[in-house]
């Protein structure tokens, strides 16, 4: 199998990070972006082909590995080869804006997110009708290497670019504060990190499958951010609802 990615920025080290992690990647791979530093570091990184001419991108699956507003004038300037599954990795744009700019029926959307670069992703996507079994097989075995690989409703990605696709940012941050301040308190490195990483994958599901929640969050009697939870609720219903929103505008 053939892919092309079309922009070789942050997401294309995912995918690629995790099929070389998994022993999962196509032996054809081409990757285009106008940066040559950018295709200089994939090169040596990934053994990948690289060119700085978008405009012939071609393989079983082309990826278009752009923001919205750049990827709204790439496709207007593209000619996939017929056969060609073309896989927006991006929110906002539909797959029926897709096949008109292009003239293309065979699209797909795909909101990947970054624990994919060590096979532990959650990338929802869709897929159109006039897409074969053969393409849906071919994007399959791409992200079935990286993590789950739901298939959701279109109108449903940009609340998964919101949840899972940007999610992991909201918490990174506060995990490394914990480890930290593990270490301010007299933990060395590999026990902060053991201890944060063991609390953290526990608390998850421990969240996730004890059946009564409300019972689960009381369990602990001493809760020193209680007085900023409600703070802290609303500064992501605020921050996430608007850029839901704006995601969510019609182009």
């Amino acid at each position: 199998m053939k892919i092309s990615f079309i922009g070789g920025g942050r997401v294309v080290r995912i995918i690629l990070g995790g099929l070389q992690r998994a022993g999962r990647t196509p032996e054809d791979v081409m990757v285009c972006d106008t940066d040559g530093g950018t295709l200089k570091s994939l090169e040596e990184e990934f053994s990948v082909n690289t060119s700085t001419d978008c405009r012939n991108a071609e393989g079983d699956l082309i990826f278009l590995a752009l923001h919205p507003p750049v990827l709204k004038d790439v496709i207007a300037n593209i000619k996939p080869p017929r056969d060609s599954l073309v896989v927006s990795l991006a929110p906002r744009i539909s797959m029926g804006y897709m096949q008109n700019a292009m003239n293309h029926p065979k699209v797909a959307r795909v909101i990947p997110n970054a624990p994919s670069i060590i096979n532990r992703g959650y990338n929802p996507f869709c897929i159109a009708s006039e897409a074969s079994q053969s393409d849906k097989e071919n994007l399959k075995s791409i992200f079935e290497a990286l993590g789950d690989f739901p298939e959701v409703d279109e109108e449903k990605l940009e609340a998964y670019a919101i949840i899972t696709a940007m999610g992991p940012t909201y918490l990174w941050f506060q995990l490394d504060e914990l480890e930290r301040l593990a270490v301010d308190f007299g933990m060395d490195t590999e026990e902060a990190r053991a201890a944060v990483s063991s609390m953290t994958l526990g608390a998850v599901e421990a969240f996730y499958s004890y059946p009564q929640r409300d019972v689960l969050m009381d369990l602990i009697p001493i809760k020193p951010l209680t007085t900023e939870e409600d703070h802290i609720r609303a500064i992501y219903r605020d921050k996430l609802t608007a850029l839901y929103r704006n995601l969510k505008e019609k182009l």
